[in-house]
């Protein structure tokens, strides 16, 4: 699956919602949680229905971010399945068990209505929920991780600076890679978004790192995201000339441009290969 590139949109804005489809995003995050007031919630679950087909016709996938509390997190997750999302960011997930609650709702109405189970992306947001990231990745649903960055570093009682970030969100790359799972997020809280530089750089640092993409709030930061998390010229080109001189010696280690190649390169440049067909 594609998710280069995911795009915040307040569930509550009519402006936003009727533009979001033309902004190229891998996916769509209707979000019901904290850039839509106490007062418009339940109006903006109640245009879940609707905002779900118009955000999804240009191809991008819909999630849904819901609320923390409890009953909100139920009845925004049961409005997202009734609507046609394809899945749920599940914000401030400390535990694989609200996980497991959520899905247990849900799945009579999916069996009701013959839709396919949700997919969830939990957002882990407290120094706690980090500790438990791989737990919380074995969950059956889940299908990647992100991390909040400004959430965490708020319960650590810290500023959010690179070096205080760096290593929870590794810890949760970590623990979703370890699952099979995607991993969303870059290492640096840029905030700004008009510092797109600053973004790319940050960006394709965590595509080294082998996250798979990254969410953001503006859509001038996409074409920097899908430029980033895709595979770049040169390391294709690389990864072709590894799998073709693997062909040609039929050995799994070999030499290529003073370069020792074994099983492990090889393997490296058949993901970016794979990579690269799925992103064009």
């Amino acid at each position: 699956m594609r998710l280069r590139s995911l795009l915040y949109v307040p569930a509550s804005s009519e402006r936003f919602i009727a533009k979001a489809h033309e902004r190229g995003a891998d996916a769509i995050i209707l979000d019901l949680e904290d850039s839509v007031a106490p007062d418009q919630k339940q109006a903006a679950r109640d245009g879940l229905k609707e905002a779900v087909v118009r955000v999804g016709r240009g191809g991008a996938t819909v999630f849904v971010r819901v609320n923390s509390a409890p009953e909100m997190r139920m009845a925004d997750a049961e409005a997202a399945c009734l609507a046609g999302a394809f899945g749920l960011y599940v914000a401030k997930t400390e535990l694989p068990g609200e996980l497991d609650a959520l899905a247990a709702h849900l799945a009579p109405i999916e069996r009701q209505i013959g839709r396919a189970p949700m997919a969830f992306v939990p957002l882990l947001e407290d120094a706690s929920a980090v500790l438990e990231a791989r737990a919380i990745a074995r969950v059956q649903r889940v299908i990647g991780l992100a991390a909040g960055g400004e959430d965490i570093a708020t319960s650590l009682g810290a500023e959010p600076l690179p070096e205080v970030l760096r290593l929870p969100k590794l810890l949760v790359h970590l623990a979703a890679k370890a699952e099979g799972k995607l991993s969303f997020g870059m290492l640096l809280t840029i905030a700004d978004y008009q510092r797109l530089d600053a973004i790319e750089s940050a960006a394709r640092e965590a595509k080294a790192h082998g996250f798979d993409g990254a969410s953001c709030i503006h859509p001038s930061v996409i074409p920097v995201l899908n430029a980033s998390f895709s595979p770049r010229a040169e390391l294709i080109a690389w990864a072709k000339a590894v799998i073709a001189a693997a062909r040609a010696t039929g050995q799994g280690a070999f030499e290529l441009n003073g370069v020792m190649v074994d099983a492990p390169v090889i393997a490296r440049a058949l993901n970016v290969l794979e990579q690269a067909n799925e992103f064009q």
